[in-house]
């Protein structure tokens, strides 16, 4: 009976089988486990719209850059390259792992990350998404863990929650202080009017 492979590319010995060879196998195992668990790899899928299929390679540990051979084992996948089109990036399918994907592709267009026959929509980072996200993937459908957004804005100005996600209130003219309108709005920055002199009066005849 031969050897066969698991989801991850990992040799599974049969009784009897690769007598005098299990050392250099099981070393290769193990970096591919390594790789699943806390690997790092960086993908270029620079271009127009296109579909870059992640692949992984039974029995095999090699991984590096822009190389798809078993870019699709490890853990940390970062996109990188110039985008002039929406991108579509796929998973193998049969692979069940946790992937925390990073966009770090140019250019104003989306990046999918979807299972080869996943029919949703798997997980998209936005034109302006520049972040990193953690997902899972059962097999065929990707679906996000957990998205760390990053805050929106510039220096100086305050973070919101619109909604559930960052907006930043601009910071206005100097002496300026957040107001709120007492309603579901969000609040704007306001000139400070302060304690006119007649309350002010008022405050020392009360309270001396």
């Amino acid at each position: 009976m031969a050897s066969t492979y698991n989801y991850l590319g990992i040799e599974l010995m049969a009784t009897g089988e690769n007598a005098g060879t299990w050392g250099t196998k099981t070393n290769t195992n193990l970096n591919i486990i390594q790789q699943a668990a806390t690997g790092y790899h960086s993908q270029s899928i620079a271009g127009g719209v296109q579909t870059t299929a992640l692949l992984i390679t039974d029995g095999d540990s090699t991984s590096t850059t822009d190389s798809l051979t078993n870019a699709a084992r490890n853990f940390v996948i970062e996109l990188t390259g110039t985008i002039s089109g929406n991108q579509i990036v796929t998973i193998p399918n049969g692979v069940e792992k946790f992937y925390c994907f990073k966009n770090s592709t140019s250019g104003a267009y989306t990046v999918q990350i979807k299972g080869a026959s996943d029919s949703g929509a798997g997980y998209t980072f936005a034109a302006v998404d520049k972040t990193s996200v953690l997902l899972y993937i059962n097999g065929q459908d990707v679906v996000a863990v957990s998205d760390a957004t990053e805050p929106a804005g510039t220096t100086g100005q305050v973070q919101i929650n619109t909604n559930g996600a960052f907006a930043a209130v601009s910071e206005g003219t100097s002496g300026f202080v957040l107001t709120s309108n007492g309603s579901a709005a969000a609040p704007t920055m306001q000139a400070n009017a302060g304690i006119g002199i007649g309350k002010a009066i008022a405050m020392a005849i009360v309270f001396g």
